[in-house]
C-alpha cells in the first residue's frame, strides 16, 4: 500500500465521513461544522450545526442528514438551513452519535449512553431507528457505545463497532428495519471507532488511542492490513473516490474535549486500495 497523502488539514476533530456526489462530506464536530472537500483539497461549509454534528447519511433523492448530538436529534439539510427529522432524546441516554442511512432511507442512529467525558459512570446504549414516515424506536439494546456501522450490499445485515465492547457486532435486518439474531462479527483488540465495508466483507476500523491505527478486520478478527499512525488516532474511514478504491483516513491528535487546543488538532488523509468499498455507507 502507497503511503497516505494528506487532503485536508487544520481541522479540530473529523467525524462521520460520507462519499456522496464526487465529494468527501463530514463533521467538524467542535467546529460545529458539516463540511464537503473535493480531491483537490477544495473545502465547502454546508451546514452550521450548534449542538455538535455527528454521523452523516444521505436519503435515496440526495437529501443530506445530520446527527446534533447534544439536543440529540435528527436534522435534514435543507438549503435554507437545517430542519428536524426527528427528536431521539426519549430513547437516547447520552448524547447521539454516528449513523448509517440504508437504501430506503431509513436511518440507524447510536448514542453514548452516559457521560463520557464528564465523568459519568457506564452504561449500555441503543440503536434507534428512523423511518423515512418519521416513525423513532429502539431496535436493539444492550450495546457498549455503538459507534461506526454499515450495512451490507444486500441490505440484509448491520454491522457496528461496539468502542467499549471491543468488537464488532453484527444484526440480520428485517423487512420493518428490525434488527434480529445479534451476533459477534470479530472481537477486537483496541477500541473500534468509525468503521467501513469493502467488497470482500472485509471492514477497514479506525483505532482511536494515540498511537492509534486503521485495520482491516475479516469476520472473525483475523487482522488483513494495518496503516500505524504514530502521532494520531484513527477516528473514521470510508471509501470513495470515483471507483470507491480511495480510503479516507479521519485522524486525530486527540479526542479528549479537555485536551483539544482547537483546528490543527484533527487532518484527513487519503490512500488507494486494492478492494474497494461496498454497501453503505
Amino acid at each position: 500500500m502507497a503511503e497516505p497523502k494528506i487532503l485536508l488539514e487544520n481541522l479540530i476533530f473529523a467525524e462521520g465521513p460520507r462519499w456522496h456526489d464526487g465529494r468527501l462530506w463530514f463533521s467538524d464536530m467542535y467546529a460545529h461544522e458539516v463540511v464537503a472537500v473535493d480531491m483537490d483539497g477544495n473545502r465547502e461549509t454546508m451546514a452550521t450545526v450548534p449542538n455538535q454534528p455527528s454521523g452523516l447519511g444521505f436519503l435515496p433523492d440526495g437529501t443530506p442528514l445530520v446527527v446534533s448530538m447534544k439536543d440529540m436529534k435528527l436534522l435534514r439539510l435543507d438549503s435554507s438551513g437545517p430542519k428536524e427529522v426527528a427528536d431521539l432524546s426519549g430513547l437516547a441516554a447520552g448524547e447521539t452519535n454516528d449513523m448509517v442511512v440504508d437504501g430506503q432511507g431509513r436511518a440507524y442512529i447510536g448514542h453514548l449512553g452516559y457521560d463520557v467525558h464528564g465523568g459519568g459512570t457506564f452504561a449500555p446504549a441503543s440503536l434507534i431507528l428512523v423511518t423515512p414516515d418519521g416513525e423513532v424506536r429502539e431496535v436493539a439494546d444492550d450495546l457498549a457505545i455503538p459507534n461506526g456501522t454499515v450495512i451490507t450490499p444486500d441490505g440484509k445485515t448491520l454491522i457496528v463497532a461496539e468502542s467499549r465492547g471491543p468488537r464488532l457486532t453484527a444484526f440480520d435486518i428485517e423487512a420493518d428495519g428490525s434488527l434480529t439474531n445479534r451476533r459477534v462479527w470479530a472481537e477486537m483488540e483496541g477500541t473500534p471507532d468509525g468503521i467501513c465495508l469493502d467488497a470482500e466483507n472485509c471492514i477497514w476500523v479506525g483505532v482511536p488511542r494515540n498511537p492509534g491505527s486503521f485495520v482491516r478486520v475479516a469476520e472473525g478478527g483475523e487482522i488483513k492490513e494495518r496503516i500505524d499512525l504514530p502521532d494520531q488516532g484513527g477516528i473514521a474511514c470510508v471509501h470513495g473516490g470515483p471507483d470507491r478504491r480511495t480510503l479516507f483516513l479521519l485522524e486525530a491528535t486527540s479526542g479528549r474535549p479537555s485536551e483539544i487546543k482547537g483546528r490543527g488538532n484533527g487532518r484527513i488523509r487519503m490512500v488507494y486500495v486494492d478492494v474497494p468499498g461496498a454497501g453503505w455507507p
